[in-house]
Parts: structure tokens; sequence; C-alpha cells
């Protein structure tokens, strides 16, 4: 069974976009290789750019491997510089273990120019559109093999 954990990190106006994706390379990459924390490094700019649009506000940052799976939101505005509702702790698990991917949330008009531009840095952190929401984090290689599938129905008891 997959467990997911969150995280929010508080983002405009209490830390710049940049800031915020360099808070979240450093949650990421506690326990990995040089390499990956590079990788993130590299999509640097264009992450930023997809945070400061706010995409992350209401549909996460979905990071998936051999572990757990991790969903980033950002908290922007007057919740920002509040903090209350930011959890920035530290995972108990490396999170880009194994077979890693990131996709990021992305606004539509947008789209085109940052799957591009994330594909000539790395081929495991993608973009998606936000009208998908989730959809990047449904049906992933591990929840297909493991023959795991969500009934709305048996969760609520229907």
């Amino acid at each position: 069974m997959s467990t997911v954990f969150r995280r929010t990190f508080a983002s405009s106006p209490a830390r710049d976009a940049h800031e915020t994706w360099t808070a979240i390379v450093d949650l990421l990459t506690r326990a990995c290789p040089v390499a990956d924390r590079e990788e993130l490094i590299a999509v640097a700019g264009t992450a930023a750019s997809t945070i400061s649009d706010q995409a992350p506000r209401d549909v996460p940052i979905v990071v998936s491997c051999d572990g757990p799976r991790t969903r980033i939101y950002c908290l922007y505005d007057e919740d920002a510089v509040e903090g209350s509702d930011s959890n920035e702790d530290v995972l108990g698990y490396d999170p880009l273990k194994g077979d890693w991917a990131i996709s990021l949330p992305c606004l539509t008009d947008d789209l085109g120019w940052v799957q591009s531009a994330l594909a000539r840095h790395s081929k495991r952190i993608t973009a998606r559109d936000v009208s998908d929401g989730l959809s990047a984090d449904a049906g992933t290689k591990s929840d297909a093999a493991a023959g795991l599938t969500f009934d709305p129905a048996g969760f609520l008891g229907s």
C-alpha cells in the first residue's frame, strides 16, 4: 500500500519563488546523492516560475519514489506571512530513493514551454496542467505493479 506525506511551504511574500524551490530541494535532497540535488537545481528557474504563478497553491508538486509519495503545496499572501499552516518538517524517509520522479503543476498557458525547459535538464522532472489536479499521482508504476486502486465507494462505506 502506498503512503502519502504532505508538506506545505510558505512562499510569496515570505520568500520568493526561487527561495521556495531551494527550500523544497533542501527537503528532498537531505539523504540523496549530489547528482540528484544538481538535477533539481538545474531546473530551479523553471520550477520557480511555476511557483511564482501560484500553481502549487491547490495542486501539489508530486514526488514519487520507491518509498512513500510526497505532495508539496505552497502558501501565498497572508497565509505565507502568517505561516501557521506551513509544514516544512524533515521527512522520515528518502523521497528520492530509487526510481524517483517529480511532477510540477503548471498553468495551462505555460505548459508547453515549461515541459520543454524541464526536458532539457531532466527526464525525471516533468510538468502537468493544473486542471489535471493529482492525475500525476494516480496510477504510478508502483501502484499498477502492486494492483492497488482506490475504491471511493468502499472508502466511504457506500
